[in-house]
């Protein structure tokens, strides 16, 4: 699996494997959360994609219950999770609303949650979930330069950002902001053109995708793209995912799809996206298919 570095001490694989949906899972138990992350040690998926919202702020327990019972697996995968949504749920189920916290005490009392429910002392990647339009740039920047510092995070990102506001951001802090989640898909393909991928690409930053297969919908529809995604499936003797994550592979921005299931046999095919090795004109019949029309 060819990974992907960060910073000079930290590297991802290229394929990260999303636990948006654990909690969502009928078994959460030790021995079937420890099945998938097995699964995904098998084909080199090292990285494990967490937030504190999901699964009404349950899934990174789930999680760490696998963490707890063999502490040497915490030195085999790298950890992600995100913070600043609060939603009226789980342990918030007291709020009014939902909002966004980027305030320096709502980001450390996160980030100790969350090392709590993992059962470790430190995140490799911690990232801010969605813009917060109250951000106080020169706050938040110098909790997330504290926290690496502190060596509670050993990097920091965002997710969800446009370029300003990570400009913003990053404008208020030492410490260089490593990656930005976003949405990229066959599904939704606006950041190919809309300069968002432009803006990281330039930057060398890593940029990571949610929803590759746009939630589902490529596995399922109908349509251009599920035509031309089958068309490719049958040369290259794969499913339609892996031709889906593959499109996302062959960008030179160097995009790491973050895949979520908690099929224990689809866990184990992520990495036929590698067998995919897309030409130019097979890349763009795919990118023209999503966007319905011939480019200009």
């Amino acid at each position: 699996m060819e990974r992907i570095t960060l910073t000079e001490d930290l590297s991802f694989s290229r394929l990260v494997y999303g636990m948006w949906r654990v909690g969502d899972d009928t078994d959460t138990s030790v021995a079937h959360v420890r099945a998938k992350i097995d699964a995904c040690l098998d084909q080199g998926i090292t990285a494990m994609d967490q937030a504190d919202i999901y699964g009404d702020y349950t899934a990174e327990a789930i999680l760490g219950e696998a963490l707890k019972a063999d502490p040497a697996l915490r030195k085999k995968i790298e950890l992600v999770s995100k913070c600043d949504i609060v939603a009226p749920c789980g342990k918030y189920s007291d709020v009014s609303c939902k909002h966004y916290d980027t305030s320096e005490a709502h980001i450390r009392k996160s980030v100790e949650n969350t090392l709590r429910d993992f059962g470790t002392d430190y995140l490799d990647l911690l990232l801010i979930h969605r813009p917060d339009p109250l951000l106080d740039h020169n706050e938040t920047g110098a909790t997330l330069d504290a926290l690496v510092r502190e060596g509670k995070v050993r990097a920091v990102g965002v997710s969800n950002f446009r370029p300003y506001d990570f400009d913003l951001l990053q404008s208020g802090m030492t410490t260089k902001l490593v990656t930005n989640q976003i949405e990229i898909s066959l599904a939704s393909v606006a950041p190919f053109s809309n300069g968002d991928l432009a803006f990281h690409q330039m930057r060398g930053d890593a940029v990571m995708a949610w929803s590759p297969l746009g939630g589902g919908s490529l596995m399922t529809g109908d349509g251009p793209v599920a035509s031309v995604l089958d068309e490719l499936a049958a040369e290259f003797g794969v499913d339609r995912a892996a031709v889906a994550v593959a499109f996302l592979l062959r960008h030179p921005a160097k995009i790491l799809p973050v895949m979520g299931t908690n099929s224990l046999p689809r866990i184990a095919a992520i990495s036929d996206a590698c067998k995919v090795d897309l030409d130019r004109q097979q890349w763009f019949r795919l990118y023209q298919a999503a966007l319905g029309r011939e480019v200009a």
